[in-house]
């Protein structure tokens, strides 16, 4: 099984758009995947389900079937974290249902880091919650593939988020933002890595299933390009030509040799466009760009450009799954 999160601490990338994208392309050829949302704005399951769907999901004051209702009981102080409800989107894709209310969990995980130093078996259970909660959840299902979704920011549910995670994929928009991003979340992913493997050597309790904290970052995507002669227009080209030495230097904690363009960085996963056309058209028929049919509305040069999508996000895909050392189907 391969735990992957996406993760920027800017938004707006398109960061739940490509987990949502690459989560229906792999379950496409054949493989389970586990789509995990630990956004509390929960815009992944937005993109799974429709406000029906939700509303029967999200009932008021209860939390049962999301990834809340699964922490509950640590969060309360009363038991330990449950198996999450299981969302079937079809035979090889399943969801962990988001919620808004896991904001609340961020100051008991705050609380939890500093106490771990203390070898505090509470703050141990509490700091691998969405971890165990989640390799339960892939067990059930007997995912092959568990692709997380977490919001933009450095805070203490992404830091328990990432630990969780053996690989990491940075989506990046072209512009100074997401430079700065990187700037930002490479220091921050180094810095939790090795804290993380200093604090599992602290645990008071061997048979507590603890992540190694890999965080081992995969490349980075560059998303919503305009393109012009198949080339990024001038006012784009300019950040996402400072992307590859900024990656090495802030993820990889590498010096840069030399100048390189990203679209010939072996870290750059792919560049993929906007498919501004497509994208309300898929949002209306509740599916990938790439799996569009005529009957939604792709005729055309629409057609051509599905098509063109199942391509990118293939490739994407298999890149992924070859820089995390498995073959794709």
């Amino acid at each position: 099984m391969k735990t992957i999160a996406f993760f920027n601490n800017k938004g707006g990338v398109g960061k739940t758009t490509l987990v949502y994208h690459l989560a229906c392309m792999i379950a496409d050829q054949g493989e389970k995947v586990l789509a995990v949302d630990l956004d509390p704005q929960a815009n992944l399951t937005s993109m799974f389900l429709t406000e029906d769907q939700l509303e029967l999901l999200w009932p008021k004051g209860e939390h049962s079937r999301t990834i809340f209702g699964a922490l509950r009981p640590i969060i309360r102080g009363l038991g330990d974290v449950q198996t999450p409800h299981l969302e079937k989107i079809g035979s090889h894709l399943a969801l962990v249902v988001g919620d808004l209310a896991l904001s609340t969990f961020e100051d008991k995980l705050s609380d939890a880091w500093p106490r771990c130093h203390n070898r505090d078996e509470s703050a141990f259970r509490i700091m691998t919650a969405f971890y165990r909660g989640v390799s339960q959840a892939a067990t059930e299902f007997d995912a092959k593939w568990v692709m997380i979704d977490v919001g933009p920011n450095l805070g203490a549910s992404n830091r328990a988020a990432l630990i969780a995670s053996q690989h990491v994929v940075i989506p990046l928009g072209p512009d100074l933002f997401s430079l700065q991003g990187l700037r930002n979340l490479g220091p921050s992913l180094r810095t939790w890595r090795a804290s993380w493997q200093d604090l599992v050597t602290r645990n008071p309790d061997p048979s507590m299933a603890l992540p190694p904290g890999q965080i081992a970052p995969l490349g980075y995507v560059v998303m919503q390009h305009g393109m012009r002669e198949n080339r990024p227009p001038k006012a784009y080209q300019r950040w996402i030509d400072l992307f590859p030495g900024e990656y090495r230097e802030s993820v990889l904690d590498e010096s840069p040799t030399g100048t390189m363009s990203a679209g010939a960085d072996p870290y750059c996963l792919a560049m993929l466009k906007h498919y501004r056309s497509l994208m309300p058209m898929a949002m209306e028929a509740r599916k990938p760009v790439f799996a569009l049919k005529p009957a939604d509305g792709a005729i055309g040069a629409h057609g051509e450009a599905v098509r063109k999508a199942y391509g990118d996000f293939l490739a994407l895909a298999r890149r992924i799954a070859d820089r995390a050392g498995v073959v794709l189907s």
